[in-house]
């Protein structure tokens, strides 16, 4: 089965009614599936990244409409400018609705897997955030350990019937976390705000070492959320985690969260990371949109990613080692030197974290992003948070 049977093309006329673009915006660069269906098997040929819409609203719970949400972007996205950068995107058009809603996940979840096995970031606008989980089985087959990065006021969990609960915009998590074969190393919620979260979900989220942060936590220093984005290979936005006011376009939008231009600075964090290889923004619903404020925003959050994926500087500490600084330091009660590398390129930090149990004379580690405040945690005698919760998953 080819990708093409999955997609409807973009109609233009509808989308665009009409507009001209200049050569410098994206409606003129973007490579559009219109009538012919891109190639992408040519590795001359072939994208760095590609569009894709899902229309499909089903189980978005009391935010019907986000099908509506791929058409409204692109509107918009069409008409931003790009960087001081060669870009080569396609725009495949959208996922329609199956004829059940496993449909839609499954067709998902298989165009996802493809892409990245060809090496493409697929940008992925839906649609509810139920959908990340189909974004999530896209990496079922990848045979790798999957962390992942949800940026959301909320944590879409069930916590009283996790086994057996339908999969939903607001259950979603239950699925990924439980989902066989287990391939999911972390999760993250960036931004979430505590009243609409239960202390059973956050205790859950300490017992399993996933890593939360309130968005109190990063309001005036969105530095500390860098570090959780960059570890992420997936990462989901819910347009609810940005305020009302910024972001009306959303059935549930509610008065506090993320201003628009944190939220476009998270984005641009994500494409920055040369880790991330999957990217979706769901939840928006041109439906309560009727001054296109949201669409706007959503299409400069998505414009920011591009951005960042263009100037990603290629810095995972890897080799030559030369282009990092060591650093290490011991602890007080001296049973632990932690090892801590900085990026010449960006001055980005990763810490070495030794994997549980292993003694051998090539001590195999784990590098995690982290932040320069870790280093000093480090530094004044005492162990990172940060550093145990990933030892603690290294088990």
């Amino acid at each position: 089965m080819s990708l093409a049977d999955f997609f409807s093309p973009i109609s233009l006329s509808d989308v665009l009614s009409g507009k001209e673009y200049y050569n410098s915006q994206f409606g003129k660069i973007i490579q559009k599936y219109e009538s012919s269906f891109p190639d992408l098997e040519s590795e001359e040929e072939r994208p760095q990244l590609a569009i894709l819409g899902v229309e499909e609203d089903r189980s978005a719970i009391d935010n019907k409409g986000t099908a509506k949400a791929p058409d409204a972007v692109r509107k918009h996205l069409y008409s931003l400018y790009q960087g001081d950068y060669n870009m080569k995107i396609v725009d495949l058009g959208n996922i329609k609705a199956g004829l059940a809603i496993n449909d839609t996940y499954t067709a998902l979840k298989l165009v996802v897997e493809e892409l990245i096995k060809l090496g493409i970031l697929p940008i992925i606008i839906g649609g509810g955030q139920d959908l990340t989980y189909a974004q999530y089985r896209g990496y079922e087959e990848l045979e790798q350990r999957v962390e992942v990065a949800v940026v959301d006021a909320k944590f879409d969990l069930d916590q009283e019937h996790a086994e057996n609960t339908p999969l939903n915009s607001q259950t979603y998590l239950n699925h990924i976390i439980l989902h066989q074969p287990d391939y999911l190393f972390n999760l993250n919620n960036v931004a979430y705000q505590t009243y609409l979260v239960s202390k059973e979900s956050i205790n859950m989220y300490d017992k399993l070492y996933f890593n939360a942060q309130r968005v109190g936590m990063i309001s005036g220093k969105l530095d500390q959320a860098e570090p959780i984005i960059r570890a992420a290979d997936l990462v989901s936005f819910d347009i609810g985690a940005i305020r009302a006011s910024e972001a009306p376009g959303n059935a549930n939008a509610v008065p506090n969260g993320l201003f628009g231009d944190e939220a476009c600075q998270l984005a641009r964090y994500a494409g920055m990371s040369d880790k991330c290889s999957s990217v979706g923004f769901y939840e928006f619903n041109p439906t309560f949109d009727p001054m296109e404020q949201t669409a706007m925003l959503v299409s400069q959050m998505i414009w920011c990613f591009i951005d960042g994926y263009y100037n990603r500087k290629n810095d995972a500490p890897l080799i030559p080692k030369s282009a990092y600084i060591i650093y290490r330091t011991t602890l007080e009660n001296e049973e632990h030197e932690l090892v801590f590398v900085k990026s010449k390129k960006s001055d980005r930090w990763w810490m070495q974290v030794p994997y549980f149990g292993s003694k051998s004379v090539n001590e195999r580690f784990y590098l995690v992003p982290c932040r320069y405040e870790d280093y000093q945690i480090a530094v004044s005698g005492e162990m990172p948070d940060l550093w145990w919760r990933t030892h603690q998953k290294l088990q």
